[in-house]
């Protein structure tokens, strides 16, 4: 069987929308991002409700396998809780809401309370929703189990008449697969490697440290490829998924043939320092850049990364310090490319990034200014494979 999987990157400014589609047609989506205004011609970000809609109606489908929240910043979820289908209130239903099969979330979006200025409507919405599902014990994942979460699951399991350990099962730790997926049924499993039940039970906890990260390894034929996938995480979370892994065994976990950056592109990703032309990232940060494979690909979901004289002096993210660095140990490792979401094919109309998964490599389509998809491959197809058939275009690669 000729297995296609792709992995999609939208273009929603300085925010996250990612979207692993199977070959055999399941489909995961990681984070959410919908500004408003992105509905008109006034802006280059994409009008993502019509785009992911138009996608669902083309594949005869109302629902996602998986929606995956990393955290609960806004910019992973804005604009969610009008497009998706809510189970814990009838007026979050219908009206052409998107179904979820299965939602997974941090462990942290569950404790939260809405007490402060950084609690959105939408977070809390999601909190209940979360927590609605968690209870009827009905799809959902949720990832990490604090002790201050089950403190407040405990009593309402009592009450329904049901043992402590009765919603166990939807519990995946750091460390472990993630269940319903597997190499052998669906050509994919999700290695989950944060958050750790610290991040929630150490006290005050930051979204960014607690969010979700995965190696999503996708096998295509006899070979696998692997997907960093991370949230907003900071340099410390990273390292300590480095440490962790390497202790426990799980090196080849660490390995990337896409690597979806965190935080837009920040500085703080790589170490706390941003460095006046450059980033130098933290040893074991540069460890995990360095275990990305030949013919890699690193994605930034953000704004454009411009070398500019004025960009140095950046706030806030995305920062061309970091891009320096990551491009520079990308070109180490005889990477491919360094793609930013909001450049590609250009700023001013920026599509989404695709890349097609096959037994020929990471493949990324790369979009041409007519709108025509050249397509770029991470290795050479072999002749008279399913593989070499799809690189014959009716118009010329463009070259990286």
């Amino acid at each position: 069987m000729f297995e296609l999987h792709q992995v999609v990157f939208y273009p929603v400014g300085n925010g996250d929308t990612s979207q692993v589609i199977l070959s055999n047609g399941r489909r995961i989506l990681f984070d959410f991002r919908h500004i408003q205004k992105a509905e008109g011609e006034e802006t280059p970000e994409i009008d993502l409700n019509a785009r992911l809609k138009r996608e669902l109606k083309e594949a005869n489908r109302d629902y996602l396998d998986v929606v995956a929240f990393t955290h609960a910043d806004l910019d992973h979820i804005c604009g969610s809780t009008d497009f998706f289908e809510l189970q814990h209130a009838k007026k979050y239903q219908g009206s052409g809401r998107i179904k979820i099969e299965e939602l997974w979330v941090p462990a942290a979006m569950l404790i939260e309370e809405g007490t402060n200025e950084d609690q959105q409507d939408e977070c809390i919405l999601w909190r209940q929703e979360a927590r609605h599902r968690l209870l009827e014990g009905k799809n959902i994942r949720v990832f990490s189990q604090p002790e201050s979460l089950m403190e407040w699951l405990r009593p309402k399991l009592k009450e329904r008449g049901l043992a402590e350990t009765a919603r166990d099962h939807l519990f995946v730790d750091a460390g472990t697969l993630v269940p319903g997926f597997t190499l052998d049924n669906d050509q994919v499993e999700f290695f989950c490697h944060s958050p750790y039940i610290k991040h929630c039970d150490d006290g005050d906890f930051i979204r960014n440290t607690a969010s979700l990260i995965f190696n999503v390894r996708l096998r295509a034929g006899t070979e696998h490829f692997d997907y960093l996938e991370v949230g907003d995480s900071e340099w410390e979370a990273l390292e300590e998924i480095v440490r962790i892994t390497k202790y426990h065994g799980n090196d080849d976990r660490l390995a990337w043939d896409l690597y979806n950056i965190p935080h837009h592109c920040s500085y703080l990703a790589l170490s706390d320092e941003k460095g006046e032309r450059e980033t130098i990232p933290n040893p074991l940060v540069k460890e995990l850049l360095l275990a990305g494979k030949a013919d890699a690909y690193i994605v930034s979901s953000s704004r454009p990364v411009t070398d500019i004289e004025d960009a140095y002096k950046e706030i806030q993210p995305p920062h061309i310090q970091a891009r320096k660095a990551y491009e520079r140990y990308l070109k180490q490792i005889n990477g491919r490319k360094f793609l930013v979401t909001m450049e590609e094919p250009n700023a001013n109309q920026p599509t989404p990034i695709i890349f097609d998964v096959t037994s020929g490599g990471v493949t990324w389509k790369k979009a041409s200014l007519s709108g025509a998809p050249a397509i770029i491959a991470s290795r050479p197809p072999r002749a008279g494979t399913a593989e070499a058939a799809i690189i014959i275009l009716s118009t010329p690669i463009q070259a990286d």
